[in-house]
């Protein structure tokens, strides 16, 4: 069902201070940087081999990520895992009991369609299903 770990999610305050941390202190590519109103984040990725690191500032503090960082502080926010089609994954996850936080894909980062498993289903990680809307390296 799942493919290779699409990217690792962490949650940040000072989305440039991080981004300066990934780009010049540790080398890791600028791939994309995009503004997802619907999930209430700024996102950058970044590469790292065949997978991305993605940082993300929360556009205001009531929104998840926003939540996130004043519950837990800054770091590892989810881990995203490719999927070739996400509706097939989630009717699987569903009929297998998986408690889910979205039944539906939503859109996320480059058009990509994308949904969450709660993370009491899935070992107190927050996971991510990415279903690229076109295969990024």
């Amino acid at each position: 069902m799942l493919g290779r770990i699409d990217h690792i999610g962490v949650a940040t305050e000072d989305l440039e201070g991080s981004l300066a941390l990934y780009e010049q202190t540790l080398g890791m590519p600028l791939a994309h940087r995009e503004t997802v109103e619907s999930q209430g984040v700024e996102a950058v990725l970044l590469d790292v081999g065949e997978n991305h690191v993605e940082l993300l500032a929360p556009l205001g503090e009531e929104t998840p990520v926003g939540k996130f960082l004043a519950k837990r502080g800054p770091g590892l926010h989810h881990v995203a895992y490719q999927v070739t089609d996400i509706d097939a994954a989630l009717a699987g996850l569903r009929e297998a009991g998986v408690r889910m936080i979205d039944e539906q894909p939503r859109i996320g980062i480059r058009s990509s369609r994308v949904a969450f498993l709660h993370p009491s289903a899935s070992g107190g990680v927050l996971t991510e299903l990415v279903e690229p809307a076109e295969v990024h390296a």
